[in-house]
C-alpha cells in the first residue's frame, strides 16, 4: 500500500470500475428493497442537502444490498419548469431575442439542445459522491414514456371528476407571468407604509377609516367588512359606501374574520387580490373586480387615469390624489411581510385567473360518487399511524401532514410556461373544453359532438412540476404499464427527504400512490435535518456561508473560496463582509476531505433534530479517521503479508485473551450496528463504528497483538494474525455503506489474507453478530488491563516521564483476581505500560514516596525517587501554572463583561467553557505542584 491515503485517486479508480462492471444494478434475488432519489433540478448544482440526504440513501441501499436484499436505488432529475425555462431565457436575452421571437416549438428544441449540453452537471456530482444509484435505470421527468404517465395521470383524474378548471385566486408572478406554488413565494420582511384612508358613506352621515398596505387596490374594492359585535359599527352593517376615486357604491358587511381591536376595526375587503378576502367575498356573494394585467399593471376595469399604470407607480399616483380630496387621514410606518417570487424575484401578486384545479375537498361528487376527500386526501391521512401502513422517522412529523392534509385546498396544477408537461386538453372556438391524451383520440371519444373539420386548439399552459413528481415513484418504475419493476420494487421501501416538503411532495405521493394502485409509494418515510453552517445559520449566497460538498471533497485555497463566494455581489459592503468572515472561518482554506470523509462527518451528524450544525473541523477529524483505517492496514499487511494468517482452518491455532476481546466486541458491535440501521440513527451508528474502529481496534488491538506477534509461537502467531486480518475485513464491511471508497480499496488487500471472496466489497454479505463468539470473561480482562495501562500512562503524563523509560512498579491492595490477571498478562502489562517486573506489597507495608494510580482497591505505585528532577519539574509546573492564569484571567474578564450576554449564544458558551476547562486545569496543576513539593 502507499504510505499515505490519496483519495482523489482511490475513489476515480473504484467509480469507475463499479459502474462499468455494473455493481449498482439489482441482483434480482432476495426480497425486494427501492428507493427513489428525490429527482434534484436538472438546471441545479449539488448542494449540501443534496450530499447529506444522498449519503443517507446510499448507505441504506449498500447495506440492504449486502444484507442479501435486491436492492435498488433509482436515479433522476427533475425538468424544472421555471427554473429551466428562464436560464434558457436569460440566454436568448443575452443574444437580443426572446422566446415569443423562436415561437413555442422552436424555444423547447432550445431547451432541450441546453438540457444536453449542460443539463447533466449535478448528475456528474452525483457519481463524484460515489452514490450506488442503478445509472441504466436513470430518468428525467420530461422522458417520453414518463410524459405519458403524466398525461395518463391527468385524464384518468379528469374523467373521473376530480380535475376541474375554474377562476380562482393563484399566487402570480408578474414577471414570469405564471402562476407560482406556496413553495415557490419567499417571504420578506420590510419597511412599507400604513395609509389609514377615509371612506365616505353613501349618505354623507361620515365615512369609515380602513387601513392598508397597497392602496393601489382600493379600485378593486367590493366591501368594507366590521366585526358583527362591534358596537361602534352595528347600526351602520347594510348601508354603502362611495368608493373613492372609483365612484362605486359598496356595502358594509359583518364577519366574523374582522379584528375589532385591531386599527379601527374596518377592513377594505378585496377578493380579486387577497386571498382572505377572496374567502370573505365568497361567504357573501361578492363580486370579483380584477383590477391587473399579468404584467401587475392596472388594467380597463379601473378610472381612465390610471389604466397602463404600473402597479407601484399606480399606487404613489392613487394616495397622491386621496390627498389632495381630503381622503388620506394618516400615514404610518410599517414592518410588513411581502411576499416575493424566489426566481424572478418581484413582489407576488394574488390574482384572479382560469386555472386548472385538482378537487381535494369536495365530501361527494354532484352525481352522489365519492368526491375528493373520500377517494385522495382521505386515504392518504389513514396511511400514517397505528393502522397506517406508512410511518415517519420521526414519528412526529405525523403531526405537521395531519395538519395540512386537514386544512387542504384545491390544488392549481397548471403554470402558463411553455417548457413542461402540456395540458392535455383541447378547445373549439366557442371556448368548450375536451381533455384526452391525445387530439385524435379527442376527436374519437367526443365525436358526437365535434365534426371532422371541427378547429381545435391545445391548452397553452403546462403542469405545475408538483404533479408531474406526485407520480415519481410509480413512473419511474414503469407505470401505467404493469411492468416488473413495479411488480417487484413497488411500493418502495423508503423515502429520504427533508421536512420542507411534506406538503408538496410526499402528502401528494401518498394520494396519487393509493388513488391509482391502492398501495402507498412507501412504507417509510425518513425526513432529514437541514444542514445549517457551524453557528446554525442557514446557508446562503448573502451571508457567504455556503459550503459546496465538492469543495469539501476536493479542498479549496482561500483565495479561491472567497472569490467563489463573492462572485457575483453587486454590494461591496456585502462582498467586503463576506470575505472577512470567509477569512475568519477558513483562514488556510479547505484541505481535501475526499468523499468518505465528507459521508462519515453527514452520518455522524444525522440526529433526528430539525437542524444539523456541520463545522468543517469535524470533518477534518473523519479525514484522520480515513488515515487511522488506512494506517492500521499497512501495519496489519506488514505483519500478515507472506504470512500464515490461518487461511487453513484445519491448522492450528491459539486465540490470547486480546484476540477474543476483539471478537467478542466485534459481535456486540454487529448487534448495535444492525439496530442503529433499523432505527435510521446514523449519528449513533458512526458513533458505533468509530469507537470500535480507532479506540478498540487501531489504539488497543494493534498494541496488543504485537506482543504475540513477535514473541509468541507458531500456533499464537497464527491465532492473532487470523484474528487482526479477520476482524479487519469485517470491520471494513461494516463501515463499508458509510465509506465505500476506502473501504473498497483496503480489502480488496486484506481479503485474501481473511479468505475472504474476491469480489467487491459492496456484494460480500453484511457482518450479522454470532452471539456464541461473545467471551464476557475476555472482556473484563482486557477491560482491567486497559485500566491497568491508563494508570501508568496517567502517572507519566502528570510527572512528566518520557513514554519509553521503563518504571519500577509496586502494587499494594492487590486482590486474588488482581494476583491471577497480572500473572496472566504480565507480558502485555510490561510490554504497553513500560514497567519491569511488578512486585506485589502487602497491605500494611510503608511503600516510598510514590506516585498513585488506583485500579479498583488496588494501588499502582511508581516510586519516584530517581525518576524526575525535583527542580526542573517544578519550574516546569510553575510555568503551566502561570501560563493557566493569566488565560484565566482573560477569561473571567470577557465573561464579567456586561456586553457579554450580547454576543451569539454559542460564543457564550464557548467562553464558559474555556474558562471551567481552565480551573479545572489550574487545580490539577495545582494538586501536582504540591505532591513533587513534598517528595
Amino acid at each position: 500500500m502507499d504510505k499515505a491515503f490519496e483519495p482523489k485517486t482511490v475513489e476515480a479508480r473504484w467509480r469507475q470500475s463499479w459502474e462499468d462492471s455494473g455493481a449498482f444494478a439489482p441482483s434480482g434475488k432476495g426480497d425486494p428493497y427501492s428507493i427513489v432519489i428525490p429527482p434534484p433540478n436538472v438546471t441545479g448544482t449539488l448542494h449540501m442537502g443534496h450530499a447529506f440526504q444522498h449519503t443517507i440513501m446510499d448507505a441504506l441501499t449498500r447495506y440492504q444490498r449486502m444484507a442479501g436484499r435486491d436492492a435498488l436505488w433509482v436515479p433522476g432529475t427533475d425538468h424544472a419548469g421555471i427554473a429551466t425555462q428562464m436560464v434558457v431565457e436569460r440566454q436568448l436575452a443575452a443574444k437580443g431575442e426572446s422566446r415569443l421571437d423562436l415561437g413555442r416549438e422552436a424555444f423547447l428544441e432550445r431547451v432541450w439542445a441546453w438540457k444536453e449540453e449542460s443539463g447533466g452537471t449535478i448528475t456528474r456530482q452525483i457519481r463524484r459522491m460515489g452514490n450506488s444509484v442503478d445509472w441504466s435505470r436513470e430518468n428525467f421527468t420530461m422522458n417520453p414514456a414518463y410524459s405519458r404517465a403524466v398525461t395518463e395521470h391527468f385524464v384518468r383524474l379528469h374523467e373521473d371528476g376530480l380535475i376541474y378548471r375554474g377562476k380562482r385566486l393563484v399566487n402570480w408572478d408578474p414577471v414570469l407571468q405564471t402562476a407560482i406554488s406556496d413553495l415557490e413565494v419567499e417571504s420578506k420582511d420590510v419597511d412599507g407604509k400604513l395609509w389609514h384612508l377615509r371612506y365616505p358613506l353613501t349618505d354623507g352621515g361620515g365615512h369609515l377609516v380602513v387601513a392598508t398596505t397597497r392602496p393601489e387596490t382600493l379600485l378593486g374594492d367590493t366591501a368594507v367588512a366590521v366585526h358583527p359585535e362591534d358596537e361602534r359599527y352595528q347600526s351602520l352593517v347594510g348601508k354603502t359606501i362611495r368608493l373613492p376615486l372609483a365612484d362605486r357604491e359598496i356595502p358594509i358587511i359583518a364577519d366574523d374574520y374582522v379584528d375589532k381591536d385591531f386599527g379601527t376595526g374596518c377592513v377594505k375587503i378585496t377578493p380579486a387580490h387577497d386571498f382572505n378576502d377572496y374567502a370573505m367575498g365568497q361567504r357573501h356573494g361578492l363580486p370579483l373586480v380584477n383590477i391587473l394585467t399579468p404584467t401587475a399593471t392596472l388594467n380597463d376595469a379601473v378610472p381612465q387615469a390610471y389604466r397602463g399604470l404600473d402597479r407601484f407607480e399606480a399606487r404613489r399616483r392613487i394616495v397622491a390624489d386621496l390627498e389632495a380630496l381630503g381622503l388620506l387621514e394618516k400615514v404610518e410606518n410599517h414592518k410588513q411581510t411581502v411576499p416575493h417570487g424566489d426566481r424572478s424575484g418581484s413582489v407576488v401578486e394574488p390574482y384572479l385567473t382560469d386555472q386548472w384545479y385538482v378537487d381535494l375537498t369536495r365530501e361527494t361528487q354532484d352525481d352522489g360518487r365519492p368526491g375528493g376527500m373520500a377517494r385522495i386526501t382521505r386515504p392518504a391521512l389513514e396511511a400514517f399511524g397505528e393502522n397506517g401502513t406508512i410511518r415517519f422517522v420521526p414519528e412526529n412529523w405525523i403531526n405537521t401532514y395531519n395538519q395540512w392534509l386537514g386544512n387542504i385546498q384545491d390544488w392549481c396544477i397548471s403554470r402558463q410556461l411553455w417548457w413542461g408537461h402540456r395540458i392535455p386538453a383541447w378547445y373549439d372556438e366557442a371556448g368548450n373544453v375536451y381533455v384526452g391524451r391525445s387530439e385524435d383520440e379527442v376527436r374519437e371519444k367526443y365525436a358526437s359532438v365535434l365534426t371532422p373539420d371541427t378547429a381545435l386548439k391545445q391548452d397553452e399552459d403546462v403542469f405545475d412540476t408538483w404533479f408531474s413528481s406526485d407520480l415519481w415513484p410509480l413512473a419511474t418504475l414503469g407505470w401505467p404499464d404493469d411492468t416488473e419493476d413495479l411488480a417487484r420494487y413497488y411500493p418502495t421501501s423508503v423515502l429520504v427527504t427533508g421536512f420542507d416538503i411534506i406538503f408538496f411532495w410526499i402528502a401528494r405521493m401518498v394520494m396519487m400512490g393509493l388513488y391509482f394502485t391502492g398501495k402507498p409509494p412507501f412504507r417509510e418515510v425518513y425526513v432529514t435535518g437541514l444542514i445549517r453552517d457551524a453557528e446554525g445559520q442557514k446557508m446562503s449566497k448573502s451571508k457567504g456561508n455556503v459550503l459546496d460538498p465538492l469543495d469539501l471533497v476536493d479542498g479549496i485555497s482561500l483565495e479561491d473560496l472567497v472569490a467563489k463566494r463573492t462572485s457575483g455581489m453587486m454590494q461591496p459592503q456585502l462582498a467586503q463582509k463576506i470575505e472577512k468572515t470567509t477569512r475568519r472561518q477558513f483562514p488556510d482554506g479547505i484541505p481535501p476531505l475526499g468523499v468518505d470523509a465528507l459521508r462519515f462527518t453527514f452520518a455522524a451528524l444525522a440526529s433526528p433534530g430539525r437542524d444539523i450544525r456541520f463545522d468543517a473541523s469535524r470533518a477534518d477529524g473523519y479525514r484522520n479517521f480515513c488515515n487511522k483505517i488506512w494506517n492500521a492496514a499497512r501495519f496489519v499487511l506488514m505483519n500478515c503479508e507472506d504470512q500464515d494468517c490461518g487461511q487453513d482452518d484445519t491448522l492450528q491455532f491459539e486465540l490470547s485473551v486480546a484476540d477474543r476481546w476483539i471478537v467478542s466486541r466485534l459481535q456486540k458491535l454487529e448487534t448495535e450496528v444492525a439496530a442503529h440501521f433499523e432505527s435510521y440513527r446514523f449519528d449513533l451508528l458512526a458513533q458505533a463504528l468509530y469507537q470500535f474502529v480507532w479506540n478498540e481496534y487501531c489504539d488497543w488491538y494493534l498494541e496488543l497483538a504485537k506482543p504475540a506477534l513477535q514473541s509468541g509461537n507458531a500456533v499464537q502467531q497464527r491465532g492473532t494474525r487470523r484474528t487482526l486480518v479477520r476482524v479487519l475485513e469485517t470491520s471494513l464491511r461494516l463501515l463499508h455503506p458509510l465509506m465505500p471508497f476506502i473501504t473498497e480499496e483496503v480489502r480488496e488487500r486484506i481479503a485474501p489474507l481473511a479468505a475472504a471472496a474476491g469480489d467487491t466489497i459492496m456484494h460480500q454479505p453484511y457482518p450479522r453478530a454470532d452471539a456464541s463468539r461473545i467471551d464476557e470473561a475476555a472482556e473484563a480482562d482486557i477491560e482491567w488491563l486497559k485500566a491497568f495501562i491508563l494508570g501508568i500512562r496517567q502517572i507519566r503524563g502528570e510527572m512528566d516521564i518520557a513514554p519509553g523509560k521503563p518504571l519500577p512498579l509496586l502494587l499494594q491492595n492487590a486482590t486474588d483476581a488482581d494476583a491471577a490477571r497480572t500473572q496472566r498478562m504480565r507480558v502485555a502489562i510490561e510490554f504497553l505500560a513500560r514497567v519491569e517486573d511488578p512486585m506485589f506489597l502487602e497491605s500494611d507495608e510503608v511503600a516510598p514516596e510514590s506516585a498513585v494510580a488506583l485500579l479498583g482497591q488496588m494501588k499502582l505505585l511508581v516510586p519516584i525517587k530517581g525518576l524526575i528532577d525535583k527542580d526542573a519539574e517544578l519550574a516546569r509546573l510553575g510555568r503551566q501554572i502561570a501560563k493557566v492564569e493569566a488565560d484565566l484571567a482573560k477569561g473571567e474578564v470577557q465573561i464579567s463583561n456586561p456586553n457579554f450576554g450580547k454576543a451569539p449564544e454559542h460564543v457564550q458558551d464557548g467562553a464558559r467553557q474555556r474558562v471551567a476547562k481552565q480551573r479545572a486545569d489550574l487545580e490539577a496543576l495545582r494538586v501536582q505542584e504540591d505532591r513533587i513539593k513534598a517528595l
